[in-house]
């Protein structure tokens, strides 16, 4: 059987010293060093999950230490798996096992005719490509030493920069129709509304726009008071008023939309609030919610609602039927986190326990340092429910709690919120 691990790169991998060591990609040998032979073995692999996380797919690497010689396929997330060593001229010379439906030795096997061979396509030319070569080095050191020798030395880009710009690409990705990612949590101040603003303005940074945040409170949430301001203060509620002059296809236009969402500037992504009016009476429920998302739907490639704190209301339980992705959020804070494990208990009664497996959680710090105990009870216990777990720090950008300015936000807390975006991107 042919191995599905590819051998371009060739990259081989060699511990001669309990301290010291080499890599050799493709005949590039770099040196490795470490203060003992585990150590060795860590810089090897950080340096080995670069190269499949720069080719986005798993690589073959060949390993030769006391041990001897291994093969392992090393998988753009770090995971390794050991690979069999086949002895090529054995492999040949012996013959092969016959399959049970294959017919005995004495008769002769027909020959294949040119029309049986599979003839190649576009589609097989265009995949023999080599990868697209890795671009200079941006960010970090690297960077530096690239501009201050005007290119004459160009450091590889670092783990991290290789990293954020696989975030990037995962974002960026095409979809196969329009998605709707739900955020999730009964408790209020849970960071849903800051987690819905966060991912619709990351995704429509990466992705250029038709994005929309959408606050599906049954009455009032404040996802329209986080946003940027418009010229007017329609919300859901007027829009699902209006609804029939966007089902006509045939004069429908998504600019009449900005007289209902809130355009949020350079981060390319639009607000849908919920009714805004304290004197109203009106609401929306699963009916309204469905009309307003199949809609909507035609307009926008990603969808990011916010939800209530309501899980019986009709709405709620429309928007978690409708989702392509949830993303359940929780303060690292004992009450929150409670809740949230309730919430994922509930889900699970309703039969969503598979949208609840596919989902990802996100952690956020309500202080500089999070309780680390806490921290990691939850940690093991949403990973054993949930499809990934991910830490988003304290930002005192967000603390007050007004309107989000995105430029505001710290280096570290935008690098996170990618990092979540890409990781609920590949959900989608």
């Amino acid at each position: 059987m042919t191995d599905p691990v590819a051998t371009y790169p060739r990259i081989v991998a060699v511990v001669d010293t309990p301290t010291g060591g080499t890599v050799s990609i493709d005949g590039r040998t770099t040196p490795v060093e470490g203060v003992d032979e585990q150590a060795v073995r860590k810089e090897i692999h950080a340096l080995v999950t670069a190269t499949a996380i720069e080719l986005q797919r798993p690589v073959r690497l060949t390993t030769r230490d006391s041990l001897g010689e291994q093969q392992f396929a090393v998988h753009p997330d770090g995971r390794m798996e050991a690979l069999t060593l086949l002895d090529e001229a054995s492999a040949v010379a012996a013959p092969a096992t016959p399959a049970v439906d294959e017919p005995p030795a004495s008769a002769p096997a027909a020959p294949m005719t040119r029309a049986e061979a599979k003839r190649p396509t576009l589609d097989d030319f265009l995949k023999s490509r080599p990868p697209a070569p890795v671009g200079p080095a941006t960010m970090g050191w690297q960077a530096v030493v690239r501009r201050l020798t005007a290119g004459l030395v160009s450091p590889r880009p670092s783990e991290f920069e290789l990293a954020h710009r696989s975030a990037i690409e995962r974002v960026q990705r095409s979809l196969r129709g329009p998605r709707t990612v739900v955020v999730i949590n009964p408790k209020g101040g849970a960071h849903k509304t800051t987690a819905t603003l966060l991912l619709a303005a990351t995704f429509g940074t990466h992705r250029g726009g038709s994005t929309l945040a959408w606050d599906n409170n049954e009455t009032r949430g404040t996802l329209g008071w986080r946003a940027q301001p418009a010229r007017h203060q329609n919300t859901a509620v007027d829009l699902l008023r209006d609804l029939d002059r966007f089902n006509d296809v045939r004069n429908a236009r998504v600019g009449d939309l900005d007289n209902y969402t809130r355009l949020q500037g350079s981060t390319q992504f639009d607000v849908l609030a919920s009714d805004e009016d304290a004197a109203a009476s009106s609401t929306i429920d699963a009916a309204a919610f469905n009309e307003l998302h199949a809609t909507l739907s035609r307009f926008y490639r990603v969808i990011v609602v916010d939800t209530g704190n309501n899980m019986r209301a009709s709405n709620w339980e429309a928007a978690v039927a409708a989702a392509d992705q949830l993303v359940i959020v929780s303060t690292v804070r004992e009450d929150t986190a409670a809740s949230a494990a309730w919430l994922v208990d509930g889900l699970t009664e309703k039969g969503h326990e598979a949208k609840v497996r596919q989902a990802v959680t996100v952690l956020a710090s309500p202080a500089k340092v999070a309780d680390p105990q806490l921290h990691d009870r939850l940690h093991s216990h949403f990973n054993s429910l949930t499809r990934a777990v991910l830490d988003v720090p304290h930002d005192p950008a967000l603390v007050d709690g007004g309107t989000l300015n995105f430029d505001a936000l710290s280096a570290e807390t935008r690098e996170a919120w990618l990092q979540v975006t890409a990781t609920v991107a590949d959900g989608l």
